[in-house]
């Protein structure tokens, strides 16, 4: 409205006003009289209105009025019959105010298009789509429309997969994916909390009886291991059911416990890996059984083994020769290729298919990396000093360093908001390394070989150096318990009812011969020196 507008409109709505208090005049004539007598607003040029109709009519129907307030008349009338009981209450001088609000209101809301209503519903999903959990709900307060659009079941399922919660499932798995992603972020939480407070579950898996740990690997919860005695052995900690069988050698007539040392072991979710002293290697496919379904002999003595974790890919290395081994069409294994690797750490983008960065002067400077595991962009490293360095692998500077073991870093592993590291020393320690702070650590006597961790679980291996013992060793319990290595697997995933319930070890049959090789703790155990 322009001003001559909003003018004739306050004098009609005074017109309005003045006859609906004609008949209370002869009631409260003293009332009536303080009211005519109060000055009221005029055109803007200065007059005042006493509040007759008769005076009020003639300003409203007087000379010069443009056509456009003629036009506007009608509208005045339909807004200030709707509004006239609530500003009758507040007097002419409030009543003024209110009418001014009210007007600037209607304007606002002619000019917002409510698009709930007039653009499609499918649309409408669209732009949503582009909103995060905190924004949907905020739109959801907004009208009915809006809740019904900020609720909808495909928003909240694709929120769920950015996120990472239920990855496999499909949008028909639930009824309600906003509740569902409610309950993930509440577990996410609590993960977090037993993390940082060390709540939780730990247990030891048993040990092959008169031999000593040689090396450890795990994958998703499934945990390998190889000893002295040649034995190679598989955990499924996913399930609590530690009862781990042997996988076996190629060579039938091997007796248990007569095969060379295991150097190396390695997992996937398909195949078990394991290299031997004598340089011989044993493949295993989980899917088929626990017979190996190659066997290869290095030239050299074996330093080094890697397996890839998605596809069958074997690397090898002596000194800085590798070679590596993949099944062909028909499933046979064979050499893929031999290469020698560079004396320094260089990091590719498989993407790109060209070098990004070289790190750190020479090779002896790292103890240990990992980079698959790391978030985007970042890599985390630990180093012969002792110290744990997260690499950011745009600008190849350190992001961060921590003075996290007394000797060289062993094993270590990283997320979106912690690190896991392990040392010589023996030491695991938990850092949040955003807050920069060690959360907690647990010590055993042995260095750390191999850590690895999710969301809710952690394994961690402390490997001897002394692969020999005595003869004399053998017969004391004790001795051979504090030299025969540890494995531990924790869980953060449990809730009341978890503390309350027995630990595998109270779940074994009675006839089980080898009972006196668990640890009956009941909570975390005790450090083994």
């Amino acid at each position: 409205m322009d001003d001559y507008s909003l003018d004739e409109f306050r004098r009609r709505w005074q017109e309005e006003l003045a006859q609906a208090q004609a008949p209370k005049k002869r009631r409260r004539p003293e009332a009536a009289e303080r009211r005519a007598r109060r000055p009221e607003v005029g055109s803007g040029r200065g007059e005042q209105a006493s509040g007759d109709p008769a005076l009020a009519q003639r300003l409203l129907e007087g000379a010069g009025r443009p056509p456009a307030a003629r036009a506007t008349r009608a509208e005045g009338q339909d807004v200030a019959s709707r509004s006239r009981s609530p500003l009758a209450r507040e007097g002419a001088g409030g009543g003024e105010q209110l009418v001014d609000q009210l007007i600037r209101d209607l304007n606002e809301m002619n000019d917002v298009p409510f698009f709930d209503i007039q653009l499609p519903y499918e649309l409408a999903i669209n732009i949503f789509q582009y909103l995060d959990r905190k924004e949907l709900g905020r739109c959801a307060q907004v009208s009915k429309t809006w809740k019904v659009i900020a609720e909808d079941e495909v928003l909240w399922y694709r929120l769920c997969q950015q996120e990472g919660h239920l990855p496999d499932s499909s949008i028909s798995d639930y009824s309600c994916w906003k509740l569902i992603f409610q309950e993930c972020r509440a577990k996410e939480h609590m993960l977090r909390t037993n993390w940082k407070n060390r709540k939780g579950a730990v247990s030891e898996l048993e040990h092959v009886p008169d031999t000593v740990l040689c090396d450890v690997h795990s994958h998703d919860g499934v945990v390998i291991a190889g000893y002295t005695s040649g034995d190679v052995r598989v955990w499924d900690t996913r399930t609590w059911d530690y009862v781990a069988p042997f996988l076996e050698s190629e060579d039938e007539e091997d007796e248990p416990g007569m095969q060379p040392n295991v150097s190396f072991v390695r997992i996937n979710s398909s195949l078990a890996v394991a290299a031997y002293e004598d340089g011989f290697l044993n493949i295993w496919d989980l899917r088929t059984g626990k017979y190996p379904v190659h066997r290869f002999e290095h030239d050299a003595r074996i330093q080094a083994l890697a397996l890839s974790q998605d596809d069958a890919t074997v690397a090898t290395a002596s000194a800085f020769d590798v070679v590596m081994l993949s099944p062909n069409e028909e499933g046979y294994w064979q050499i893929a290729a031999e290469f020698e690797v560079p004396k320094l750490i260089l990091v590719y983008s498989l993407e790109a298919g060209r070098r990004l960065l070289k790190l750190g002067n020479v090779l002896r400077d790292f103890t240990c990396v990992n980079l698959s595991d790391s978030p985007p962009n970042l890599m985390v490293s630990g180093n012969m000093d002792g110290r744990v360095r997260i690499h950011d692998l745009r600008s190849g500077n350190i992001a961060l360093s921590l003075s996290a073991h007394q000797l060289r870093v062993s094993a270590v592993q990283m997320d979106d908001w912690k690190i896991v590291s392990g040392g010589e020393e023996g030491l695991v320690s938990v850092w949040d390394y955003r807050m920069n702070q060690k959360l907690w650590e647990v010590y055993s006597g042995h260095p750390v070989q191999h850590i690895s961790f999710s969301s809710h679980s952690l394994i961690t291996a402390n490997v001897p150096y002394q692969t020999v013992m005595r003869n004399a060793d053998l017969d004391s319990f004790t001795t051979h318990r504090r030299h025969r290595g540890l494995i531990r697997a924790y869980e953060f995933a449990v809730d009341q009812l978890a503390f309350q319930s027995p630990l595998p070890v109270c779940r074994s049959s009675c006839d089980a011969m080898a009972t006196h090789y668990y640890d009956l703790a009941l909570a975390f155990p005790y450090n083994h020196v």
